[in-house]
């Protein structure tokens, strides 16, 4: 399991075109370079823990980036290195000491194998390529996993649980924590939620693409219409420079394909010190992971 799906995480990282490093990912705090030096790192540390070496004695030597200016062959180079190191430590059944404490040989592997398998499919849908889960692997790290799902989340290291596939990829993509049908529009919806939350109008325009159109809830009873990236940041920047104490908040969102809802809340301080709000509703449409049409309607 662990080189297979070592195996397809190179030819992944492999597909990664110049200018997609930075892509968004479904983890939601790394790039596509944060997420290929995150696994590389794993592969590297592979070999000196199944050789019997502790967390101390590796020390700091890992740390940092790992990719250098060639990261397909830094992640080729070290896939292969894991897996020569592999095979002798699980068939004699050596333990490893990993940072909770001394573990199976085989254990380590498995864990390592679900990684490589989970963030293969990551990097796959992260720059619009085929992910490749071998149907064997996928079962057994469906077998590995299910006593394991609950400590996994229990500790941080997975999201909430997505419910609703009926594949057993999509079985274990859930388990993990990971919406099968992800796009980057999801993150750039995310990030865009986000940015309204904080009033950030560069982190907003981020998300927008340069010919973006927003449709505000006012004048009724259809709106203003605004177009290009130029006139949608002046509404912006004069909603919340000219509100007292704004405040948006993200009640529900999803994105299907290249069309994106959210349920929002928006609040502020009025002229008696009172707090009055407005709820209403998104409709997106994306375009190379950004969001290129927001037409607002509020209740009213």
């Amino acid at each position: 399991m662990h080189r297979r799906a070592s195996e397809e995480f190179v030819r992944q990282v492999a597909a990664v075109r110049p200018d997609q490093w930075d892509a968004p990912t479904p983890c939601a705090d790394w790039d596509v370079r944060d997420l290929v030096n995150h696994v590389v790192g794993e592969e590297r540390w592979t070999v000196p823990l199944l050789a019997g070496q502790t967390i101390e004695d590796v020390g700091d030597s890992l740390d940092g980036d790992l990719l250098g200016d060639d990261p397909a062959s830094a992640a080729a180079h070290a896939a292969r290195a894991a897996q020569n190191s592999v095979t002798e430590p699980v068939l004699t059944g050596k333990t490893v000491q990993l940072s909770y404490g001394e573990e199976q040989a085989a254990e380590y592997v498995c864990q390592l194998a679900a990684d490589h398998l989970i963030h293969g499919w990551d990097l796959a849908v992260a720059i619009g390529a085929q992910a490749r889960l071998d149907p064997q692997v996928v079962d057994g790290i469906a077998a590995w996993f299910k006593d394991r799902e609950e400590l996994y989340r229990g500790g941080g290291a997975i999201g909430d649980r997505v419910e609703g596939s009926t594949s057993a990829e999509g079985a274990l993509l859930g388990a993990f924590g990971r919406d099968p049908g992800w796009t980057p529009g999801h993150a750039a919806v995310a990030a865009l939620g986000a940015a309204f939350g904080r009033g950030d109008v560069d982190g907003i325009m981020a998300q927008l693409t340069s010919d973006c159109v927003f449709e505000s809830t006012s004048p009724p009873p259809d709106g203003g219409r605004f177009v290009g990236a130029e006139a949608v940041r002046e509404q912006w920047e004069s909603l919340f420079g000219g509100t007292d104490e704004p405040l948006f908040e993200t009640e529900e969102w999803f994105v299907l394909g290249d069309r994106g809802v959210v349920r929002w809340r928006f609040s502020w301080r009025d002229a008696d010190g009172q707090r009055g709000h407005v709820r209403g509703v998104d409709v997106l449409r994306l375009r190379d992971g950004k969001v290129a049409e927001k037409l607002s309607y509020v209740k009213g």
